[in-house]
């Protein structure tokens, strides 16, 4: 914690001897990062948040291409072996070597209880280091996307972990913290420099930082505010420099104000409806001695019960896309577009509620965040009403998103339906297919986020060979075939990609990411 001090006393001093002009960025969310242990939660808006402060082996630039970070290159040295070379002369926050050690330690860490991001290494049998600077990544099965999601796979220091009994991960679904949940120690170019949970992070440039910075910013306030109203507010007094997200009914209020404009664009995120298809009884529901998500019928007529088409125009006013299976076509589109949405038909619907044996409906809850995705509570009430039409009545639990996913993940899948977001890291099939659509399994990591618990053997034997062909018409085709396979048995309700609306004041020039992370350093203010 010393040498922590020191470093940021040190980052002060540097700013001030260069005799930089102040550049404070304050900008908002409408939640905060649950942890700043970057092991702890694979949520999006925590591991970007945690990007600036933390670095993988890789990372992803402003087009989302993969680029070096602290490897500065990789081969495969073998099938099964993949050899790192890592960057040398950085030092994390508190002036710490970067090592090899940080690799396997932070690898070891990855796989313990807690943490939430194993499926980061699904398929490493082990790292083996070689010297300070190699690594060995050895594979179960040859892997040619092993690097795909590791832009989040963020790299701790195995010293400072250990002396401060950090060497565990937060276990946020269990309510467990260490000093990793409330500090940080990366190698990123940002550094915390003070962090009350759900009010104020504050952070400076870390001036040894290895990279050239494309910023000019001498600190940083994130605020998180959870009212649409007032983070709209803010930006618009000039309270604050940029916000995300924009409800979309203030879009046009916001550009129309001279000193601020809107970031508009297409994100990669799908939003869906999940249904406990696990338990033989659901947890909420007047349906006692059984579970009726477990009939293809009634998980047919909750698709056809939703008007897509109506959340996309009063929802979310056209900021959106339809989507008929779990990824953006954006990211398959060799067969994305073989596949269309169950239409919406609510006389279909009872039709089909009738014949599984509930021809007057049941009742069921709904868990839904109402700070996490764009509008989600509001698509969630919309979803409610479009569902009692055909006889379903749905009690509404929307709740912020710490609550709410400590609620509904594994291990305590305290839900019957839920709304959920899924932006795969790896803008891969496969990352959608393992985590969303296969059979859960807690010693490999499958199925991690698949909390419904649907499962089938022929889409588990899919995803198996999907990780390991080389041979891209086969792989897509494998991906066809899985995809069809969850669609036709409504593994989820898929809704849509929604789109992202950031703002900001026009004298800050930044770039906006399709995965919908913000990153600081491409942050320059006029």
């Amino acid at each position: 914690m010393k040498k922590t001090l020191i470093a940021l006393s040190v980052a002060v001093a540097a700013l001030s001897a260069q005799g930089l002009e102040a550049k404070t960025l304050k900008w908002a969310f409408q939640g905060d990062a649950q942890s700043l242990d970057p092991q702890s939660l694979n949520e999006t808006f925590t591991l970007g948040l945690l990007g600036n402060i933390y670095e993988g082996l890789v990372r992803r630039g402003p087009d989302l291409a993969i680029e070096p970070a602290l490897a500065t290159s990789w081969k495969i040295v073998e099938p099964k072996r993949w050899r790192f070379t890592l960057r040398k002369g950085v030092t994390f926050h508190n002036g710490n070597a970067f090592t090899a050690d940080d690799v396997v330690f932070t690898y070891q860490r990855t796989l313990k209880p807690g943490s939430d991001v194993k499926t980061r290494m699904a398929t490493v049998a082990d790292v083996v280091k070689v010297d300070d600077h190699t690594v060995d990544f050895i594979t179960e099965v040859p892997n040619p996307i092993l690097i795909a999601e590791w832009a989040t796979w963020y790299i701790m220091d195995k010293e400072w972990s250990e002396a401060n009994n950090a060497a565990d991960p937060t276990d946020i679904g269990e309510g467990k913290e260490n000093y990793a949940t409330r500090h940080a120690n990366g190698t990123g170019p940002f550094m915390v420099k003070s962090r009350e949970t759900d009010v104020k992070t504050v952070m400076v440039p870390n001036p040894k930082w290895w990279d050239t910075p494309k910023h000019n910013l001498t600190e940083v306030i994130m605020t998180p505010i959870g009212s649409d109203a007032t983070r709209v507010a803010a930006l618009l007094s000039g309270e604050i420099d940029m916000m995300y997200p924009v409800p979309v009914q203030d879009m046009k209020r916001i550009d129309s104000n001279p000193a601020t404009e809107v970031l508009a664009g297409p994100e990669l995120r799908t939003i869906f409806l999940g249904m406990d298809q696990e338990r033989d009884e659901l947890l909420y529901s007047s349906v006692k001695g059984k579970n009726p998500f477990k009939d293809l019928r009634v998980r047919q007529a909750f698709y056809h019960a939703i008007n897509i088409d109506a959340i996309k125009r009063k929802v979310m006013r056209g900021l959106s896309t339809p989507s008929a299976i779990m990824i953006s076509p954006k990211l398959f589109a060799a067969h994305a577009g073989e596949f269309k949405r169950l239409a919406y038909d609510p006389a279909k619907a009872k039709e089909l509620l009738a014949g599984a044996g509930y021809p007057d409906g049941f009742q069921v809850q709904m868990d839904c965040p109402n700070n996490r995705y764009v509008n989600d509570e509001l698509i969630c009430k919309t979803v409610v009403q479009m569902l009692a039409k055909v006889g379903i009545k749905v009690d509404l639990l929307a709740q912020p998103k710490a609550q709410f996913f400590a609620k509904i993940l594994r291990p305590k899948r305290d839900m019957s339906m839920y709304l959920l977001g899924w932006t795969p890291g790896s803008f891969d099939s496969w990352n959608v297919l393992f985590n969303l659509h296969g059979t859960p399994n807690k010693d490999t990591g499958r199925g991690k986020f698949n909390v419904g618990g649907y499962g089938n053997p022929k889409v588990d034997a899919l995803i198996d060979k999907i990780l390991v062909e080389t041979d891209t018409t086969k792989r897509d085709a494998m991906i066809r075939d899985a995809y069809q396979m969850t669609t036709d048995e409504v593994a989820h309700i898929p809704l849509h990609q929604q789109g992202l609306a950031w703002g900001k004041k026009k004298t800050v020039d930044l770039k906006q990411r399709a995965d919908n992370q913000f990153m600081l350093y491409y942050v320059n203010m006029n």
